[in-house]
């Protein structure tokens, strides 16, 4: 052979033995498995056993002989999707894997949730930052359990999810009783109506409102058409024209009895910390009392967070922060502070709301021959939650929360050429704290256990120099409570609750003056116990949800039991329809009450007092309301009438300022009303039109006028707004018109009789109409990939309208002079936030 072929044919066969040796043989070198096995069994002396064809068509490169046999099961593992498992001695199984993958992700806000744990029987991994997993699964009957911290654990065979792509697989937070969204953005994002009746604000979709730079939850509400505030504050909102104080309040379950800043100007909840607020107006769950008017449910979030995040922010009132901590893989804790920042800067808006506040007040006013100044005001609030998750069916939640009010002036007076000065001052704190368990017993089983003790004092010292006197005044109250709930789902249509609550309830007032020496102290407690139960019933395809049940309170102090039955209907009539039907019975033990307008130096004179059963009657409502709504292509129309009668109520808890103002009286009202509400959405834009109507009539048997209107009947209110919203700019702006306030006006201006004021007939004349123009602007932008921020500015009352909110009387040498309180001017604010 020619040397030059030769060294040719040398090169290309020393080739070929080089890519055989180095990159391995190729498939057509490669042998059935069924033979590596047999060959397997006769050289180690093992038996395997399989399925007839489940070796069929898999081939495997030659298994070196030399290789042990744990060596040859783990080369062929690499190779196929072939596992083997020792049964015996010498006895091996093999199976063959399949692969399942997917994206776990929550089915109420579509999140994507990272470190869920997902397991077969073979093998398990957790989902990334973007929900996916992949695992390796024995057949399509194998057990796949899916787990994640907060969610109720998914437990079903391989072949119920898509084995052949990577497809989407929800979870449930972990309860029973989910309540359906029934109306989508209700006036803007985050706001929606619930199947059961309530209407729910969800801070984390939410928008922007007129007037609001933060996620104020008291504000918010009143974006609502049944809700009011007679006076403009948070402390006094009007729920279908009932007194403030017939508001139940919950901060995840804990009864608060303080709910507003600046004396009730802004809420004293932290905006960042609570994540939802429910609104029930009637048909309250039977698990609660109290509220005959209404419930404002608070909640913080329920989720426990795998990473840690916060914010902070700052603006013309205040400072505050709030962080989300893990502590390990079960648990987080969540803590949030706001405070005032009137002693680092003065700010044009905190000088509008303290004005806002004090006027024709001795905080803003004195005698001619007396000043006041270093007046100070500040306020703070800082609350906690924290969940741990003791098992897959065990949770349990903490909850602290301080709120604290701090007003302090001096007064100052020349007193037989001496100049003598004091000082006076006004407090307002609350503390509570709760903790919360909660057993999964079974899909079916659920228990629930709450307990709270909440406790609030106002505190106020009046230093007189004129007179030479101190008047000291405390309005203290002290509630324990408890509840034990369980939930029964017995199918896909019935579910049902019962349970236990006991609410032991403390009030001490006390008056105390130096000269003339007077000390008065009064302090009650009314223990109430009640059982419930409660059933709901959801239809096939969701169109009729009915629920009912009933609770019966004993209040032992005065041996009286109190039944109050509880309905909610919805009917889903056609694609676009839906009417409801909803009533209920409520009492509730605590009332506030006014002695006289100059209590607690005129800026916060409402104290709490308990029932005597007889000149403090308990108060009792029952409620009904029919509603009918209508959605098709971004329109929706929602309108319900309803009826109220609260029995029971005091003159002194209705904030009379006119006639009746010192009158002790009991009695009754009634409403009879109607809420409309018009919004369409088109793409990022949302426009609204509501109004209400109500007719709210009082009786007092025993005062001269029996019958006549309530001073929280705003017989016409229309709120008008429009908010964009998107990725980086949320803008909004509103109109809110009601009628004004009804008072009652003296005979003449001589209609003194005794030193005393002669009034015409009562609340027949009303104030000015109120209307108010607002706007708010926020902008937001990532600074990095984890850092995000917003920056926004508000403008309330833009036209700077003098809205007259209330008005009174008094005699000064022998002429009656009136005085009259206005809302907020033109007030701006700002604010700038950082989450990380």
């Amino acid at each position: 052979m020619n040397s030059k072929y030769f060294h040719k044919f040398f090169i290309l066969c020393s080739l070929l033995v080089i890519q055989t040796t180095v990159f391995g043989q190729d498939t057509s070198t490669k042998i059935p498995v069924v033979d590596v096995i047999k060959q397997m069994e006769q050289q180690h002396q093992v038996q395997f056993n399989y399925e007839s064809d489940i070796l069929n068509d898999i081939v495997v490169s030659p298994i070196p002989a030399t290789l042990s046999l744990e060596e040859k099961l783990k080369l062929i593992q690499s190779q196929t999707s072939l596992m083997f498992s020792k049964v015996g001695g010498s006895i091996y199984s093999i199976y063959r894997t399949l692969r399942l993958c997917g994206y776990i992700k929550d089915i109420e806000t579509q999140n994507a949730l990272s470190d869920a744990t997902i397991q077969s029987d073979i093998s398990s991994n957790v989902t990334n930052d973007e929900g996916y997993f992949e695992i390796r699964i024995r057949s399509i009957t194998s057990m796949i359990t899916i787990r994640h911290l907060g969610y109720k654990t998914v437990e079903r065979e391989a072949r119920y999810f898509n084995t052949t792509d990577c497809g989407i697989i929800f979870l449930r937070e972990e309860s029973l009783t989910i309540t359906p969204v029934v109306l989508n953005s209700y006036i803007v994002q985050g706001i929606n109506k619930l199947s059961d009746g309530s209407t729910q604000l969800n801070f984390n979709e939410f928008s922007l409102l007129p007037g609001l730079i933060e996620a104020d939850v008291l504000q918010s509400v009143q974006a609502l058409p049944s809700i009011q505030s007679i006076d403009e504050t948070v402390s006094n909102i009007n729920i279908h024209g009932g007194s403030n104080d017939q508001n139940l309040i919950l901060w995840d379950g804990i009864k608060m009895y303080q709910s507003g800043h600046f004396f009730g100007l802004i809420s004293s909840f932290h905006p960042q910390i609570t994540k939802t607020a429910s609104i029930v107006n009637n048909g309250t769950d039977v698990a609660y009392t109290d509220g005959v008017s209404g419930t404002i449910h608070m909640k913080t979030e329920r989720t426990i967070q795998p990473t840690f995040k916060g914010n902070v922010g700052l603006n013309f009132l205040s400072a505050d922060a709030f962080l989300d901590i893990p502590i390990g893989n079960r648990s987080s804790l969540q803590v949030a502070g706001r405070r005032s920042i009137d002693d680092i800067i003065r700010t044009p808006t905190y000088d509008t709301y303290f004005n806002r506040v004090t006027q024709e007040t001795e905080v803003a006013l004195n005698e001619s021959n007396t000043s006041n100044s270093n007046q100070d005001f500040n306020f703070y609030d800082t609350s906690l939650r924290w969940i741990y998750q003791l098992s897959e069916k065990d949770r349990i939640r903490l909850n602290f929360i301080l709120i604290n009010n701090d007003l302090t002036f001096d007064e100052t007076a020349v007193l037989n050429t001496v100049t003598e000065t004091r000082r006076s001052s006004i407090s307002q704190n609350s503390i509570a704290g709760g903790i919360s368990y909660q057993r999964q017993w079974n899909d079916q089983w659920l228990t629930e256990l709450d307990i709270y003790e909440t406790d609030y004092k106002l505190k106020a010292i009046n230093a007189n120099i004129i007179q030479d006197q101190r008047f000291l005044q405390e309005n203290i109250v002290s509630e324990t409570g408890a509840r034990v709930n369980t939930f029964y789902q017995m199918n896909d249509h019935w579910e049902f609750n019962g349970g236990y609550n006991f609410i032991e309830t403390g009030v001490t007032n006390l008056n105390d003056i130096d000269a003339p020496r007077f000390r008065r102290l009064n302090s009650d407690v009314v223990r109430t116990h009640a059982g419930f139960v409660q059933a709901n019933y959801k239809s096939r395809y969701s169109d009729l949800n009915i629920k009912f049940g009933g609770r019966l309170n004993y209040i032992d102090k005065f041996s009286v039991f109190i039944a109050e039955p509880r309905l909610n209907v919805r009917k889903q009539l056609g694609e676009h329809f839906q009417i409801e039907l909803i009533g209920e019975f409520k009492h509730q033990n605590t009332s506030q009450i006014i002695n006289f307008q100059n209590d607690f130096l005129g800026v916060e004179k409402r104290r709490w007092q308990l029932t005597d059963n007889d000149s403090i009657p308990i108060l009792k409502s029952k409620q009904l309301a029919f509603g009918i709504s209508y959605k098709n292509k971004g329109w929706l129309i929602d309108t319900q009438a309803y009826y109220k009668a609260v029995d029971g109520i005091t003159a002194q808890s209705q904030g009379f300022t006119t006639k009746y103002e010192f009158d002790r009286a009991t009695g009754e009202y009634d409403v009879t009303g109607i809420d409309v509400l018009l919004r369409k959405r088109v793409n990022d834009i949302t426009a609204w039109l509501s109004y209400s109507f109500m007719d709210n009539t009082y009786r007092f048997d025993s005062l001269e006028d029996i019958e006549f209107t309530s001073n929280f009947d705003i017989t016409h209110a229309i709120s008008v707004g429009c908010t964009y919203s998107d990725k980086n700019i949320d803008a909004s702006v509103g109109l809110n018109y009601r009628t004004g306030n009804p008072t009652s006006e003296p005979l003449n201006d001589n209609a003194i009789l005794d030193n005393t004021i002669v009034y015409s007939e009562a609340n027949v004349t009303r104030l000015e109409d109120y209307y108010r123009l607002d706007a708010s602007l926020i902008w937001k932008w990532d600074i990095s990939n984890a850092i995000h921020s917003e920056i926004g500015a508000s403008v309330w009352n833009i036209l700077n309208r003098e809205n007259f909110i209330n008005n009174y009387y008094r005699i000064q040498n022998d002429t009656i002079n009136e005085f009259s309180r206005f809302s907020l001017g033109t007030t701006a604010n700002f604010v700038c936030r950082v989450y990380f």
